[in-house]
């Protein structure tokens, strides 16, 4: 044991108590020209997770933040000086924004409903805002696969104790997103405590859509209507891309896999599906679609956004399922995944701008106080058909504009 001066034991002996009540320790180092003060390393005698919450608790009292790590087959506690005390947010900025995208939904959804001339944008756009009234069964369809998502991730976030703003929802009205809404995040104000934490709290938002997505969806889908696929003479379509859930979902609400197209080609059925599903090639132009009503149009954007935030990268919901149960060995899985976003964007172009901000800003995993503790068989089940579900609702060319 390193550094057992009599000024050193005064300084160390409530941090000494604290860790010898849960761990067998083999050394102990003080932590000089180091990020932490002092470092325990030995053997856990007790749970990883009741012995987190007795160290931290002892701990604070001394204004000290336990870190708990592996190192070479042992267990390591590192003692950070200062606490983290999160501040109150200003709740009207989630108002404000909650509001902003409210109207921006309707105002979505009663230019998806306009079926007069487009030529004029100006016209278009003011038309918009005289029947925004009529916009309510999209806004209210997608609003409440955002809303399920977000406080999904929120109360996970708060039954673990953990601090996190509540939603801050992103306005972005038509025509800069057809969705009106880039989404909405919510921000931990504190480093999470553990893997089991982190997952519950990651997959928790992805679910609670998903969950509200698929009723959505299917009450869209029986309002909508099947017809042929034609374009007007100066106008334009844009055709939604299929995943397996919506496939399914056209499959289960109207007995046929949608679009069909006029000839399935020499190829047959089966390499047209596999090559329209990656490519939206051919197109079916002549064929017959569903052509999606308000609702359905808010189901299938709520599954869109299920898959894009189950990318497994990064700072992704998908990202901290996957580093959940492979750790550190994830950084070896980024450029294979960036890879593969590249390749998708030669069909979508949308992919590479994914690609860069996975790049730019995501690259980096949340810091957990405690990395001991590892996933329980419950939850590594949930982790791992929590990844199945992104492969299910992933939309590999989610629009194709056609004319116009």
């Amino acid at each position: 044991m390193a550094d057992s001066d009599s000024t050193t034991d005064d300084f160390t002996a409530p941090l000494r108590a604290a860790v010898a009540s849960v761990m067998t320790v083999s050394d102990m180092t003080i932590g000089r020209n180091e990020n932490y003060t002092v470092r325990f390393r030995g053997r856990l005698t007790l749970d990883s997770v009741e012995a987190y919450d007795r160290v931290a608790a002892a701990f604070r009292s001394h204004n000290f933040t336990p870190l708990f790590r592996n190192d070479s087959g042992q267990h390591v506690i590192l003692a950070v000086p200062g606490v983290i005390d999160p501040k109150p947010s200003n709740p009207w900025i989630n108002y404000l924004l909650m509001a902003a995208t409210l109207f921006s939904a309707f105002y979505t959804g009663a230019l998806y409903s306009y079926d007069g001339p487009a030529t004029d944008l100006a016209a278009v756009l003011l038309e918009g805002l005289l029947r925004i009234h009529t916009g309510w069964p999209f806004a209210v369809g997608l609003l409440s696969i955002l809303l399920a998502h977000e406080f999904g991730h929120y109360i996970a976030a708060r039954r673990h104790g953990q601090h996190a703003t509540l939603p801050y929802f992103i306005p972005m009205p038509y025509p800069i997103s057809p969705f009106g809404t880039l989404g909405a995040i919510i921000a931990m104000k504190a480093p999470v405590r553990n893997r089991r934490i982190l997952l519950d709290i990651g997959v928790a938002g992805p679910l609670a859509g998903f969950v509200v997505a698929i009723p959505v969806l299917i009450i869209g889908l029986m309002r909508s209507r099947v017809e042929t696929i034609a374009i007007p003479p100066g106008a334009g379509i844009s055709l939604e891309g299929n995943s397996v859930i919506y496939l399914l979902a056209k499959l289960f609400v109207f007995g046929q896999l949608l679009p069909s197209p006029e000839s399935y080609g020499a190829g047959g059925a089966a390499l047209y599906w596999i090559r329209y599903f990656f490519t939206s090639t051919p197109l079916p132009i002549g064929g017959k679609d569903v052509f999606l009503d308000q609702v359905a149009w808010a189901g299938w954007a709520g599954l869109l956004v299920t898959g894009l935030n189950l990318i497994p990268a990064g700072q992704l919901d998908g990202g901290h399922t996957l580093y959940v149960l492979l750790g550190e060995r994830v950084k070896k899985l980024l450029p294979v995944i960036l890879i593969v976003l590249i390749a998708l964007g030669f069909v979508w172009s949308g992919w590479w701008l994914w690609a860069g901000l996975i790049y730019l800003l995501n690259r980096r995993h949340a810091e957990l106080l405690d990395e001991i503790t590892t996933l329980d068989p419950a939850r590594r089940f949930l982790a791992v058909a929590t990844l199945i579900l992104f492969f299910l609702v992933i939309t590999p060319v989610p629009l194709t504009i056609v004319g116009g």
